[in-house]
């Protein structure tokens, strides 16, 4: 491991060119550090690196970016300090496996992602000493080729370090976020943030992806909030299994949030309408691993999550 007062990121390669990976490139690259995007969708990559990627909405920036690649191990010649998978969780294995092949020994990982267990899934295949896991409290949307909306920007952002002896390194990533415009805190309760975060997603995710409805409209229809409200309880009935102290008002707090989310669709949602394969395997099927280990039924969380995998074949064959 690197020496914590030599130990000073200087590059940071981003893997996953969509709008969380756009964001976080764009900020760093603005702060100064020399930034790699790295996908497999050429048109983002070359609006990214010729006109820069553009944030509107909540944040309002055009900044050009240093290098681009369209495969993993392109990113060996840049040495980079820091590597952000931005990806989406249920390409965690491959990218992980991947960055091992090119990856210096010192060089940082975060899961800059969504979903339960990621950092978790990365450390199959990475030593745990540099696996970081990031909680990120922005949501956004793409409306072009390395362009972005930002529907919301609520800093701080939280990382924690899989193994307590890369603590000070994970609070100098953590400078570095905040100095680049992303306000963000070294935390030890990592856990807490990873379940508030994804309890939102379990509840409506695959609600609005079964349904077609957008958040709000999920929301205001009886049957649909119906069954987020059944979600939301046994995740909760979860985490308190878990000795996860998610805070006396978090149900309160997580219906509220989602009452006032706004009419807009879910990743989930997104992901079903382009066919591609959904994160249920990092949220609500989570619910259901955590519950059988801890003999608690959640026959909510696995009927939606059958239900998602079983749309997911129709739509993937």
């Amino acid at each position: 491991m690197t020496d914590e007062s030599h130990f000073k990121p200087k590059t940071f390669a981003i893997i996953g060119a969509g709008p969380v990976g756009c964001i976080v490139a764009a900020f760093l690259a603005k702060g100064g550090y020399k930034t790699i995007l790295c996908d497999i969708v050429p048109q983002i990559l070359q609006s990214a690196l010729n006109n820069g990627i553009i944030l509107t909405g909540k944040e309002n920036i055009t900044q050009k970016i240093f290098a681009v690649c369209s495969d993993i191990s392109e990113l060996e010649q840049y040495n980079p300090d820091v590597i952000i998978i931005a990806s989406k969780a249920n390409a965690s294995a491959k990218i992980a496996e991947s960055i091992k092949k090119i990856r210096r020994k010192n060089a940082y990982v975060i899961s800059w992602q969504n979903g339960i267990d990621t950092e978790l899934e990365i450390a199959k295949h990475i030593d745990k000493k540099t696996i970081i896991r990031a909680v990120v409290n922005y949501g956004c949307v793409p409306i072009g080729d390395a362009k972005v909306n930002v529907g919301f920007h609520h800093p701080p952002h939280f990382i924690q370090e899989l193994d307590p002896q890369s603590a000070n390194q994970a609070k100098i990533i953590a400078e570095a976020f905040t100095k680049a415009g992303l306000n963000t805190e070294h935390t030890q309760n990592i856990a807490v943030k990873i379940w508030r975060k994804s309890a939102l997603n379990i509840s409506m995710n695959p609600v609005s992806a079964l349904t077609g409805l957008t958040v709000s409209k999920a929301m205001g229809n009886s049957y649909a909030r119906t069954i987020v409200d059944a979600l939301l309880m046994e995740c909760i009935t979860i985490t308190k299994a878990l000795n996860i102290d998610m805070g006396n008002d978090f149900y309160n707090y997580a219906v509220n949030y989602m009452e006032n989310a706004g009419d807009h669709k879910t990743s989930m949602l997104m992901d079903i309408e382009a066919k591609r394969k959904t994160e249920i395997e990092f949220m609500n099927q989570k619910v259901v691993e955590y519950g059988e280990k801890a003999s608690i039924r959640t026959p909510y969380n696995l009927t939606i999550t059958s239900l998602i995998k079983g749309r997911e074949a129709a739509i993937l064959n």
